[in-house]
Parts: structure tokens; sequence; C-alpha cells
């Protein structure tokens, strides 16, 4: 057989030998036969085979596809005499030249002293390669035991800053003005976007979906206000829109979680503090025979999937719908802070909506309320806002009865008449969680109040600034003489956390594996304005050959985005030297990150790239000629798919929560470079993208994706600093 060009094709031959007695007869396998290389059947010279795991043992090679047929058999020798061996019963084996096969024997040895038979397993696999294919397995090879240009480095360098620039080669051509490198963001606009406007639409009101009944909403305001705590008069006033069933044994059969990432312990933050009362740490749960429905699965890996298959077997059907009712006064955060916890929750994949009651009282009653249209006292206006605010509860249950698992309730709340209003309408359906946004500084509450007063549609045909700060000022004195702070109920109290000088966060009657991540979440959540620059490494040699995985180090070109790449850094963050540089633990993002001085550099092993498996090394054509199956498998679904003892991008998303949750708890800039599938999906929490569209957002080499955070939510910015030589299709 020859290739083209008549140059001969070679037989890869895989010679596996099993047998778990053989360590503890202390005996090692050899291999021996007709060809000269296996010792001319002289015993002395056979091939000793190597240990693969506990109990198997290896042997490979390559020999000429036009050889004739081989014989060989396996012999014993004992560790500490390698004089005598113990040779393989029955006749000799044949190994020809076909095309690719396996097969699967046994081979018997009569052990001398024990006078018994040892059984191993053999297993022969041959296959046909090119000389090309061998050459390109030998420069993988080569590369691979080559040390690492990066090996050594700690897990944390800080360069004092003291060795000139010159010296660290920093003739990169970067222009002054960074504006330059400017160019669009494809995938998130960078215009400050009131958060309200974001939030679901009033389906309700739109006549897109379920209708509310007044009458029905106004008899409950009426109870309400008098106190009436019936459990069963919302319940009875409206019917359920589906009813549960239990599961089939099949279905029971069928739930099951695959393997999840391990998480490292995450560091406290330091200068908030924490108040608890009634927290329950080890519930009483008990199995129910509720439908396991297969749309109240999140859409995620690991640690998530568990906690829903929990969720799913144990525990009242309404605790697995949950409700985060904001509440507080105005200018309090609270739409922020109910953004910001849709956006996490939604990465994570859980199933979440964020409704505003505001928009339904924009869109049913107008923007132009007055102040006194927000008076305790002012009865049409009490009754108009607890209108609007049980209409998006409706439509929050409705949508939970449809597969939703977390609604976020975002209003003021700020009676006890309301929230007890909340309360029943939820009753049987979801568990309630109040999260209340408390803010006493004073330079705090003016800021958001002008900020309020600048986006706010309430304030849209305004066109006198200070006029409208006074309205809303006035609007807040009214909500103050009837706020009544919760005290009752599974609670979440953030206090000043949001000044940037520490805070105290209360929780009470809190349980459960989703409300415990919220409120690890809240606790590092605050508004100090600061940058975050993502940027994939330099160009890699595996990027040039178009493989993926892999630990290559930097092309040319990839060196020379590196100097750039510092010399921006240098440019950008040079009034920020609280900043730093967090990398990944492959050496082509350390070597990126070598020019850059000044900053402390942190090697994050949950920033390598997405695990490939036994596909790592390879280019695209190779998966899709020698593994078709897995080709096609992650051409149908990129974002599950997850390659053989490797990852999925949801495994990514499980191993990345811990550097969100950091990169939230950071109050100085930071730069991270990374790589794509890892970049894709940190990229997808601040830009809010569903997960479906994780493995296909454009995170391209050489060029920098700045996210801005702060009290105006989340803006991006995009530099390119360079063209990337060989852009290739990333994992």
């Amino acid at each position: 057989m020859a290739s083209a060009g008549g140059i001969s094709d070679q037989l890869f031959v895989s010679v596996k030998l099993e047998s778990p007695r053989l360590a503890e007869l202390d005996l090692a396998p050899h291999l021996f036969g007709s060809h000269p290389v296996a010792g001319s059947w002289e015993p002395s010279r056979a091939l000793p085979m190597e240990r693969a795991s506990a109990a198997v043992w290896e042997l490979s090679c390559v020999v000429p596809s036009q050889q004739e047929a081989l014989e060989f058999k396996f012999v014993l020798k004992p560790k500490d005499d390698c004089s005598s061996c113990i040779v393989e019963e029955g006749e000799n084996r044949l190994l020809g030249s076909g095309s690719t096969e396996m097969e699967m024997r046994t081979a018997l040895f009569k052990l001398i002293e024990d006078k018994d038979v040892l059984e191993c397993n053999v297993w022969v696999e041959t296959e046909m390669l090119s000389p090309f294919d061998l050459a390109a397995s030998w420069r993988a090879h080569q590369e691979y035991i080559q040390p690492s240009r990066a090996r050594g480095a700690n897990d944390v360098v800080i360069n004092a800053g003291l060795e000139s620039r010159a010296k660290n080669g920093f003739a990169s051509g970067l222009e002054h003005d960074l504006e330059k490198y400017v160019v669009p963001t494809p995938n998130m606009g960078s215009g400050v976007v009131y958060a309200a406007n974001l939030t679901e639409n009033p389906r309700s009101l739109l006549h897109t979906g379920s209708s509310s009944n007044n009458d029905t909403t106004k008899d409950i305001f009426r109870n309400s206000n008098k106190g009436d705590s019936s459990s069963d008069h919302y319940a009875n006033a409206t019917k359920d829109a589906t009813a549960g069933c239990a599961p089939s044994l099949e279905e029971q059969r069928a739930i099951f979680v695959d393997r999840g990432v391990g998480s490292p312990k995450f560091p406290k933050p330091t200068d908030e503090t924490f108040s608890i009362s009634n927290i329950k740490l080890d519930s009483e749960v008990k199995i129910t025979s509720d439908s396991c429905n297969q749309q109240d699965m999140p859409a995620a890996e690991g640690a998530v999937a568990a906690a829903a298959v929990a969720d799913q077997m144990y525990g009242p059907k309404e605790d697995r719908k949950l409700a985060i009712v904001l509440v507080g006064l105005p200018a309090r955060g609270k739409t922020f802070t109910a953004a910001k916890l849709t956006r996490y929750l939604r990465w994570l994949g859980h199933e979440t909506k964020h409704f505003n009651v505001g928009k339904y009282r924009r869109l049913k009653h107008g923007t132009n309320q007055a102040a006194d249209f927000f008076r305790g006292d002012n009865k049409e206006g009490v009754e108009a806002r607890n209108e609007v605010a049980a209409l998006a509860m409706e439509d929050m249950l409705s949508w939970m009865q449809e597969g939703g698992q977390v609604g976020i309730f975002d209003a003021t709340n700020s009676t006890r008449s309301r929230r007890n209003m909340l309360m029943k309408m939820a009753e049987g359906k979801c568990k309630i969680i109040f999260l209340e946004t408390i803010c006493k500084d004073p330079d705090v509450l003016e800021r958001n109040i002008r900020l309020k007063v600048q986006q706010s549609p309430d304030y849209a045909e305004q066109t006198d600034f200070e006029a409208g700060v006074q309205d809303f000022k006035e609007r807040l004195a009214y909500y103050e003489k009837v706020y009544e702070a919760v005290e009752e109920g599974s609670y979440i109290k953030m206090i000043d956390m949001v000044s940037g000088s520490g805070g105290q966060l209360q929780i009470n009657d809190i349980s459960g594996y989703l409300p415990g991540r919220i409120v690890f979440f809240l606790v590092n959540c605050h508004l100090t304005p600061r940058p975050i620059l993502l940027t994939r490494h330099g160009e890699s040699l595996d990027n040039v050959r178009g493989r993926i995985g892999g630990d290559s180090s930097l092309s040319e070109a990839g060196e020379l985005y590196s100097r750039k790449l510092a010399s921006f850094v240098e440019k950008r963050l040079k009034s920020e030297r609280t900043a730093s540089i967090w990398t990944s633990t492959l050496q082509r993002t350390i070597l990126t990150a070598h020019p850059i001085i000044g900053f402390p550099k942190v090697q994050w092993r949950a920033l390598d790239e997405i695990n490939a498996g036994v596909c790592d090394g390879m280019t695209y054509d190779e998966i899709k000629q020698n593994k078709p199956e897995e080709y096609e498998s992650r051409r149908k679904d990129k974002l599950r798919y997850r390659y053989p003892r490797g990852e999925s991008y949801l495994d990514v998303i499980q191993r990345l929560e811990p550097v969100i949750i950091e990169l939230e708890r950071q109050r100085a800039p930071v730069v991270v470079i990374s790589h794509q599938a890892v970049l894709r999906a940190l990229y997808a929490y601040f830009a809010d993208k569903p997960l479906e569209e994780v493995p296909n957002i454009e995170v391209p080499l050489h060029t920098i994706i700045e996210i801005q955070m702060g009290v105006a939510g989340v803006q991006e910015k995009r530099y390119k600093l360079m063209d990337a030589v060989n852009p290739t299709a990333g994992l």
C-alpha cells in the first residue's frame, strides 16, 4: 500500500496485556518474536512492555506495511531474575499488515511454582498511517516534551516597575491616542440604557399573553388593605393553568446528573458584615410525587444541575419556583440590583425574568405623573399603583407556570399591606424572598436621584432638570412617610452595600442551594465604577497550525501583540496603580502578560481554555476525518457538547463562577488575559447573552474588550491593536 507520491504507508501496532495478578507475582511482561527487533525468538532479547496503569502493560511500534507477517508471543520475567522466564502457552500469534483493526484475545501462562494457569487479556490494535501523519505526530511529541517557557512562574507575580520599557521591548509602535484603535461593538451597545426599559414587557397590558381580571384584582386590594389573612382568597379567585402529575417509572429513571466541576472556596469580603437570624442550615425534606417537569431543569451542568434535581425531588412544589421581591425607597438601587441578579442567574442556567412595576405603571397611566400621584393619602393613586403591581405579579406567576424558575419583582413594595397582597397571590405557587435595599449615605442618594431624573422615562419630557430633581425628592418624601421596613417572612437586607466603604447584609429564614448562591452573590456586589479588560492571548503557534488546545508558545505576531498590549495597559491604566492582571496557567497567556510591568499578575486555573480531551492538539479537519461522530455532535449542539474526557461550554461556565464573583468584588480595574471559549463565557455574563449564543460570540485575536461597570450599568468598548496573521476558528 502506498500513499500519494508513491511513499509507502506504515503500520502502527499497539499491543496491550492486562492482569491484576502480575504486580502481585512480581512479574514483568515482555514480547518476543520472529523479527530481529523482537529478539528473533531469543527470550533474553525480548522487548519489555511499559506499564500503562495498575493492571495494564503496553508496547507500541511502527513497521513497514510491506513487511511479511510477524509472529510473536508474550513472555513473563521475574523482576529480580532475568535469567528465568515463563513463555505464553499455545501457538505463535500472527500480526498481519491488513487494514485498521482491533482484536481481543487471552494469553495463558503456566506458573512454575504454583502450578496453576495465569490468564491475561490481550488487545492488539493496528492502523495504517502515512509518513506525513507520523511526521506530524513526531513534531507534536517534540513540542510536548519541550519545557514550557513559562514553567516555574509563580501563581502571583508583582513586578516593581523599575525595569525600563526599552529593556522590555516596548517598541510596539502604538499610537498615543487609544481612541484610534476603537472598533464597533458587534454584541453589546456602548450607550447608557435605563435598566427598567430592559425588563419584561407587560403582556397583560399589551394583550400578548394571559389577561388580568381587574375585578378580582380590586378585591385583592380591598381585602389586603383590610388585613384579610385568608390563604385561599387569591387561589380561589384564579385557577392554576396546569395541574401536577406523578412521574412515571420511566421518567424517574431518566433523571440523572452529569459530572460537575468543583469550585474553590471563595474569599470573604473584608468590609461587609453579616447579621443572621433563623437561617436554616439543615432543613427537613420529604420526597413528593409532583411531576418532574423537564422545563424546570436549567440548561446547566455540575452543581446547578445537581441542585435542580434535588429541588425537583424534595420539598414543596412552590419551593421550586422562587420570587425575589424587591423592597426599598426610590433611588436605592433596586432596579440596578435586580438587573444584576437577573443577569447572574441567567448566566448560571436558571430561567429568570425581571418584572419592573414602574414599566407597567407608565404603560397604563402614562409617564407624566406628578409627585402627588405617589402620596400615601391619595386613594386613587394607591389603588392605581396596587393595580399595576398585581398585574405584574400575575404575569410573573403565569410565566412561572409555563416553566419559569426565578422571577425578580422590582418595585418599592414599601408597605406591609402591599407585601401581604403579593404573598397571598404567590401562596402555593412560589417561594417569596424579600430583598430590601437600604442606603443612608447622602452623597450616594444625591447621585442616584440625579441619575434617576436624567435616565427615567418619567422625566423624559421635563425640560428643567432641577425642577425634575425637586419633583422626585417630593415623591421620595411621600414614600418615606408610609415606609415600613421588612420584618416578615424570608428576607435579605442590603444596608449601605453600594457606597464602597463597607456595609451590612442581614438575612432571615434563608435555606436552599439557589437562595444561598443569591446571598453570596449579593454580598460581593457594589457600584464602584471600574473597567474590566478582556483579551485573548497573543497568536500562538497552535493558532498558526489551526490546532485546538495545547500549551504552545507565542508566534512572532503573538509576541508583537504582547508588547502592544503592555503599552496599551500602561496608557489606559496609568492612573490605576491598584489594577491587576489575571491569566490562565497556560504559557501563551503568561507570555502575553510578561511585558506588562508595574501590576500584580495572578494565574487562575479556572481561566484555562476549554479542555478538548482526546481532541486536544488536533485540527478540526482531523477531528472531522478521524472522529466524525464527535464532529457531528459538536456541530449540532456546541453549547452542551462535551469533548471525550474533556469539557463542554456549560462546564466552563460552572468553573468560571468564582472568577465572576471575584470580578464583582474587585473595586479596581482588572485585565483578564485568557482564551476564546473562556472569554466567550465571561463576556456572555456581562452582556447578558442567552446561553445558546455563548459558543458563537465573536472574540477575535489581538482585540481588547473593555467592560465598564458602575452605577449606570454595563457599557462596552473594543480596541483592535493589530490584525491576526493567521485567524482561525476557535473552540
